[in-house]
């Protein structure tokens, strides 16, 4: 069965690629978590796309732009490779985006190799994804790129002791190991160490394993959605707040829900992002006003920036192009480019196809009466 399936990815691919350049229209196949534990941020990347296209327009060198959507459900690679599969061979898609999760990302790599389809991860951060396919870029983060990253500023802040607890499977370990590997280099000390279930964990008895500990400081990974409301109402529940321990993390541990469970308890957080919604920038405020109005008031996030650059960087490469949607042409053109971004200046390198960014460092302070995500700091050219 696999050898047929490659037959017809290999003849697929061998057809199209001598008519992409003809073809009329270009599409763009998404796969992303619509039902499902993840189906909120995954909505929101979903965001990002619709508001991308709405301000730019469906139409780019003379190609119309037609997005296909495809839900995964979660995390589940065998469907994610089957979905991809299916773009490519029955639906005739140019280029695979989306990638809202790891263990999906990495399948769709495994098709955009083997069929030579220009891919963009527009979320999921694992550092190794970026290797599984040759016509792939990334227009989120990296894990290390934030983490190793924080880990070493937070070590030049005086911090000497850190307790680290992370979500049990590859964005949490590898976020975890590029923090630890970065804070130690620098002088810290790892106290302790705790994995979190993936799938509706109980964080009770983690976060008494902390208060026990009584460290200087915990590090604090989770998968955005559920999860950081649910912990940072357990920490707090358990004492554990930046007035005894500091509390350092990823940006999805004060999300705007997080903060919204923890109220004034959440002041004095300190996360490292590369997204900031407070960011106070005529692009990122125009970006802002205009997603919140195309979504109901809510702000956008890492979700649906990373998704908003994403069909950026499709739409900066096809214009170079001319129009040609070919894997070889379309990673060419997007290797090295640069632009600015709502996030701030943004380029993919031009080795990697990783993304190359500033990394804003934001403690919790309050903002008309609500707490906010402030950005007291940042780590430029980051990769």
């Amino acid at each position: 069965m696999k050898k047929t399936v490659t037959a017809l990815l290999t003849a697929a691919a061998t057809l199209l690629c001598g008519a992409a350049f003809a073809q009329e229209t270009v599409k763009i196949g998404v796969i992303n978590a619509y039902s499902g534990q993840f189906a909120d941020p995954g909505a929101q990347l979903d965001a990002g796309i619709t508001l991308y296209m709405q301000q730019h327009g469906d139409t780019v060198a003379g190609k119309k732009i037609e997005i296909i959507r495809k839900d995964v459900g979660g995390i589940a690679p065998d469907v994610a490779k089957r979905l991809a599969e299916e773009l490519i061979v029955r639906d005739k898609v140019d280029i695979l985006a989306g990638a809202l999760l790891t263990p999906n990302a990495l399948a769709m790599g495994d098709v955009s190799a083997e069929a030579e389809k220009f891919m963009v991860v527009m979320n999921a951060t694992t550092p190794v994804i970026i290797t599984k396919s040759p016509y792939m870029i990334r227009t989120s983060a990296t894990a290390s790129q934030i983490n190793g990253n924080f880990g070493t500023w937070i070590a030049n802040q005086g911090v000497k002791q850190v307790y680290t607890m992370v979500t049990d499977y590859g964005p949490g370990i590898g976020s975890g190991t590029a923090f630890e590997e970065a804070f130690k280099a620098a002088g810290g000390e790892i106290v302790g160490q705790d994995r979190t279930p993936v799938v509706n964990p109980d964080f009770s008895p983690f976060v008494q394993r902390v208060a026990e500990a009584d460290p200087e400081a915990l590090y604090v990974w989770v998968p955005g959605g559920t999860q950081p409301p649910a912990l940072a109402k357990a920490l707090a529940e358990r004492g554990i707040t930046p007035e005894n321990t500091k509390i350092y993390g990823q940006g999805e541990l004060t999300d705007d829900a997080a903060l919204e469970a923890l109220g004034e308890t959440a002041l004095g957080i300190i996360t490292a992002y590369h997204y900031n919604v407070h960011r106070d920038d005529a692009m990122n405020d125009e970006f802002v006003e205009a997603y919140r109005a195309a979504n109901d008031g809510r702000d956008p996030d890492i979700y649906s920036i990373g998704a908003y650059d994403g069909m950026a960087a499709i739409y900066k490469a096809l214009e170079a192009t001319g129009g040609d949607a070919s894997g070889e042409a379309l990673i060419n053109a997007a290797k090295g480019m640069t632009w600015d971004s709502p996030r701030g200046p943004i380029g993919i390198d031009a080795e990697t196809g990783d993304v190359v960014q500033t990394i804003w460092i934001r403690e919790v302070q309050m903002v008309d009466g609500k707490p906010a995500n402030v950005i007291i700091d940042q780590v430029e050219n980051a990769k």
